[in-house]
Order: C-alpha cells, then sequence, then structure tokens
C-alpha cells in the first residue's frame, strides 16, 4: 500500500477549483468545501458557490508524486496535516455543516467560551464552543490546522455543556 499525506494546501488567490479539478484529474482524494453566496444587484440576484475557506483546499497524496500537486503553479504551499485522526474527525465535521444547509460564517478561532457538544438535529454529535458567552449566538466548530472556525448557529437546547 502506498503511503499518503493529508495535506491542508494554499492555493494562488482565486486558484482552488483549478487545484482541486488539478487534484480530481490526478485521482487524488481532496476536498474543497463550497458554500452558495447570494449576490443583489439593482435589477437581479445572482447565486455562484464560492470556497467556504478561501485559499485552501485538503488533499491526500501519494508520498512519492507530491511534487505533482505543483505542477500548474496553482499552489502557494503545502502543509502537512500532523495529526491525521484529529484532522479528519474536524473535516467530517466540516463536511456535515456544509452538508447541513445551516447558516454558516468563518471566523477567526475564539479562545474563550464553553465547549458543548450538540445533542439534536443535522449537526448531532458536533462539538464546538460557545462564540461569546456573554451574547452567545452560535457553536463555533474549530479546524486547528487553518486557525479558524465555522459559526454555526444552533438553538441552545440542542447543546451539552462539556466538562
Amino acid at each position: 500500500m502506498t503511503d499518503c499525506l493529508w495535506l491542508v494546501c494554499h492555493t494562488k488567490p482565486r486558484c482552488e477549483k483549478k487545484f482541486a479539478a488539478l487534484m480530481k484529474a490526478e485521482k487524488f482524494e481532496h476536498y474543497l468545501p463550497l458554500i452558495d453566496s447570494r449576490r443583489e444587484y439593482a435589477q437581479q440576484t445572482k447565486v455562484f458557490t464560492k470556497p467556504l475557506f478561501p485559499g485552501y483546499v485538503f488533499a491526500r497524496v501519494p508520498v512519492e508524486l507530491k511534487a505533482r500537486i505543483y505542477q500548474q503553479d496553482l499552489l502557494a504551499r503545502a502543509i502537512v496535516v500532523e495529526d491525521e485522526a484529529k484532522f479528519l474527525r474536524q473535516l467530517a465535521d466540516v463536511k456535515a455543516i456544509v452538508e447541513s444547509g445551516l447558516e454558516l460564517s468563518v471566523m477567526p478561532l475564539l479562545t474563550k467560551g464553553r465547549r458543548v457538544k450538540i445533542t439534536g438535529g443535522p449537526l448531532h454529535g458536533v462539538e464546538g464552543y460557545v462564540d461569546d458567552p456573554a451574547k452567545p449566538q452560535g457553536v463555533v466548530v474549530s479546524i486547528d490546522v487553518l486557525r479558524q472556525g465555522l459559526l454555526v448557529k444552533v438553538p441552545a437546547e440542542f447543546l451539552l455543556a462539556l466538562p
């Protein structure tokens, strides 16, 4: 079996979709979380997809083929994931959040707040932090490798405080 590395691929500006297409063409496992964005213009409303984490694509690449990720000059750098088990749990959480259709926003990871587990709804089992204990608006789910988090609006009755 071939040894593979999970990489956080930091693309050049506005190259995320092109890089994901390259990963697909190379048959490398990858994930580019996309969300719908709505723009209001004077005469119309446009809906388009954009990357949840601008500039980042997650890819699992065979060690001996790592050089192939640089072949189209789309990448600024590739960061090797150190704690793969933790990363894969967080990636699964990101996928669940994106697929849930719930309103979300990306924000810097907050260090304050209570750690909670979501006990109901489509995100049952996901863990995160209350964003602001004084005025809670949702739960921040950590993506440590990016030093960012996802703020998801979750009803307070679905939250269980963890020790």
